[in-house]
């Protein structure tokens, strides 16, 4: 069964977003071994300087690539491939069988990943060019997640 791992910087905060997600989770358990990381945020004032947003992003990577060890990185970001839900799933099954040690999906702070991140990352998504609320996104990543599985598995769930 794959290990599937979503890295996320921040917690969730909102109840209808925490039920939403465990819902989806829930519905993965057939399909792998889901794990949460919720990872602190740097605190940072009010309007940063360039170079505080860089030292938090460092601090933050460090403790992503960390939690992500021994598994492959998938990082979503504006500037990632957008891909379709067929072909995200493909790439999960790529995973799967490669004997890699699991998939880790991760989310940045609302300044994004660092350099690092991106750069150990075997792949770069993006969802949409558009910008989403950190927590509705991570809802709406464990819900291709799933979907993903049930287009592999044959299930109805994907039309």
């Amino acid at each position: 069964m794959q290990n599937i791992r979503l890295i996320c910087v921040g917690k969730l905060k909102e109840n209808y977003l925490r039920e939403a997600f465990a819902e989806y989770e829930k519905r993965l358990r057939p399909f792998c071994r889901f794990q949460l990381f919720e990872l602190p945020e740097e605190r940072l004032p009010g309007e940063p300087s360039a170079a505080l947003i860089e030292k938090a992003l460092e601090l933050e990577g460090e403790r992503i690539l960390k939690a992500a060890e021994g598994s492959e990185i998938f990082a979503l970001c504006i500037e990632g491939e957008p891909l379709s839900s067929e072909t995200f799933a493909e790439k999960i099954e790529k995973n799967a069988l490669s004997g890699e040690g699991g998939l880790s999906f991760v989310i940045g702070s609302s300044f994004g990943l660092s350099k690092a991140v991106k750069s150990a990352a075997k792949e770069r998504i993006s969802f949409s060019r558009m910008t989403f609320p950190h927590q509705l996104f991570r809802v709406m990543l464990l819900e291709q997640i799933y979907r993903a599985f049930q287009i592999l598995n044959g299930g109805k769930y994907h039309k």
